[in-house]
């Protein structure tokens, strides 16, 4: 029987193989992945390199290894995303929530509010980093696919939000009632002729309905812009993520259906990014200023 391989000693190997692989980044998704095999945090990691990896150990290393060297995303074969300062379960049913998707949260809590929508709400990681920033606010997500209401409801479990997040399944507004002063979406934007220009590990491993509505890629928008005007309270907003190129064309639609005070916001690149429109009025919601 041979003697128990030194974590170090994998993780060499492990960064060879995923260069050879065509990995971005190989270093730094092996060694992700072998904090995970071992079961520690990805920052202790260093202390345990000269630990003999277990039988199981090993075995769930190569198993990542190999998932990743077929360009599956770190966080599906984790289960797992930091995203504004929370851990997220993130399935194959589910984007994998990105750090510019941080600038919508950011923009979102500029102002209070007392009621949330977020349309295609998949992890559930804007709703609910929303709910854990804004204490006193509840909220609705709202997804076409229920396998990803699923891990949206486990994230909210995980995250103690179930009292103050509810999940539906919906096409955009269809079923949901009542009005709310935030609507949030990062819904699919990617027109067909980009999808080829994706990484594998985006166009082969997220589910195709969360990246690309076909066509011009802005049909969600169109959507958007014509139900959110009933469910908004007076002087409440909408926060949208967009593409880099969209910013214009979904500040018209937006403008189109009466709403005002457009802004379009970059991301830390400088590429336009966010979206964010009010519904002209007064307001009496703790959001509606």
């Amino acid at each position: 029987m041979s003697a128990p391989r030194v974590a170090q000693m994998a993780l060499v190997a492990a960064v060879r193989q995923l260069t050879a692989a065509g990995i971005e980044g190989a270093a730094t998704d092996a060694r992700r992945l072998l904090a995970h095999a071992m079961g520690v945090a990805p920052d202790r990691l260093t202390l345990h390199l000269q630990d003999a990896l277990t039988p199981e150990q090993a075995t769930a290393f190569e198993v990542a290894l190999n998932a990743r060297a077929a360009h599956q995303p770190v966080a599906q074969i984790t289960g797992r995303r930091l995203f504004w300062g929370h851990a997220f379960h993130v399935t194959r049913d589910t984007l994998d929530p990105r750090p510019e998707t941080e600038i919508l949260v950011a923009a979102a809590l500029e102002r209070p509010f007392v009621k949330v929508l977020d349309l295609g709400t998949g992890t559930g990681c804007i709703l609910l980093s929303l709910l854990k920033s804004m204490p006193m606010a509840t909220g609705l997500g709202c997804d076409l696919s229920a396998p990803a209401l699923d891990v949206a409801r486990g994230n909210a479990k995980t995250l103690g939000l179930t009292a103050r997040a509810r999940f539906q399944q919906a096409d955009w507004f269809a079923g949901v009632n009542g009005a709310f002063d935030l609507i949030v979406s990062n819904p699919p934007y990617i027109a067909a002729d980009e999808m080829a220009d994706l990484s594998p590990e985006v166009r082969n491993w997220e589910p195709l309905s969360a990246l690309t509505p076909g066509g011009d890629g802005l049909d969600a928008y169109r959507a958007i812009a014509r139900g959110a005007g009933a469910r908004l309270m007076p002087g409440g907003r909408i926060v949208l993520e967009i593409g880099p190129t969209q910013g214009p064309a979904v500040a018209a639609l937006l403008a189109a259906q009466g709403f005002s005070d457009i802004e379009i916001r970059p991301d830390l690149d400088g590429r336009d990014r966010v979206v964010l429109a009010h519904k002209p009025g007064a307001g009496t919601g703790c959001g509606c200023a």
